[in-house]
């Protein structure tokens, strides 16, 4: 996981604050004191009290606010102190009731995450009153909320790496404890066999896979198998197979800037040209004009 902004906001009433899109991050919010109303097109309005904890996974823009109603410039608008790369802190407000909050941005970088951040809800909210949180998310917001009441040597480094630890806790409870995380694609994932055949496909995607190949992994018949793997993860294991080794090279071309040829070789290909064309057939454009355009502008895995 990586963090494109973590800030930490000293706010008064009657305060606001736009958030952008940031398509292919996660915004999370974290009171540390005081009351924040977080608002969206996509989502229901939500009062966050200290010791809860918010997620966006999908990158949507949103609003908080201290009250319905109150001014909310874009945040990027407004002076902020520069405490690191990517550590800020926010003065903000009108004068009245304080209200402390940890927000941030952040993205996962592996492949398999984002079919993991693609099954998300729009919003995955944790409270802290009458909670089901378990004690270790409490723990670790209370440890949080101790960094950013006094901001010590060291104190963003604490901080950024707690708030990555909490994004990582919330999607872990969420699965743990959501209905829906326990059908389609993460449903298969916890399936004995078929998450067993998505593990093998993650690890070596190089590997020359067939349905029977990765029926015999399995102890399975090859009709069997192939028929559980369509209908747990909603597509033919070899549409998958070949979709995925265009993640990892997606991924690759785009955050390691490695050649076509390498990929080629390290992805299991017989030419840079069988390669290249399965990856413009499934990603939509050819892998050399990845590192020329954002992700998101290839309309996969954003």
């Amino acid at each position: 996981m990586s963090g494109a902004f973590y800030c930490r906001s000293e706010l008064s009433a009657p305060w606001g604050l736009t958030l952008p899109p940031m398509p292919g991050y996660m915004w999370f919010h974290a009171p540390i004191s005081g009351e924040v109303l977080l608002e969206s097109r996509e989502m229901d309005r939500r009062a966050l009290r200290r010791g809860d904890f918010a997620l966006v996974p999908h990158g949507e823009g949103h609003t908080l606010r201290s009250e319905g109603g109150a001014r909310a410039p874009g945040i990027l608008d407004l002076e902020r102190e520069q405490v690191s790369d990517r550590y800020e802190i926010l003065r903000h407000g009108g004068g009245g009731a304080p209200t402390t909050l940890i927000c941030g941005a952040v993205r996962f970088d592996h492949p398999a995450a984002h079919n993991l951040v693609a099954t998300l809800p729009t919003a995955i909210h944790l409270e802290a009153a009458g909670s089901a949180q378990p004690e270790w998310m409490q723990s670790t917001l209370r440890l949080t909320a101790a960094e950013a009441r006094e901001l010590r040597p060291g104190g963003e480094a604490v901080i950024t790496r707690l708030a990555d630890i909490l994004v990582v806790q919330a999607i872990r409870f969420w699965l743990y404890s959501d209905p829906a995380a326990r059908s389609g694609w993460l449903g298969a994932l916890q399936d004995r066999h078929i998450g067993r055949a998505l593990t093998l496909i993650h690890r070596e995607p190089a590997r020359p896979w067939t349905v029977a190949s990765l029926a015999r992994e399995l102890a399975m018949s090859r009709s069997a198998f192939a028929a559980r793997f369509t209908d747990l993860v909603g597509e033919p294991v070899m549409q998958y197979v070949s979709r995925w080794r265009m993640q990892v090279a997606l991924g690759a071309l785009r955050d390691e800037g490695a050649t076509v040829g390498e990929l080629a070789y390290r992805l299991g290909y017989r030419s840079e040209a069988a390669f290249a064309r399965a990856f413009k057939r499934i990603v939509g454009v050819p892998p050399g004009s990845v590192r020329r355009r954002p992700t998101s502008e290839t309309g996969f895995m954003t």
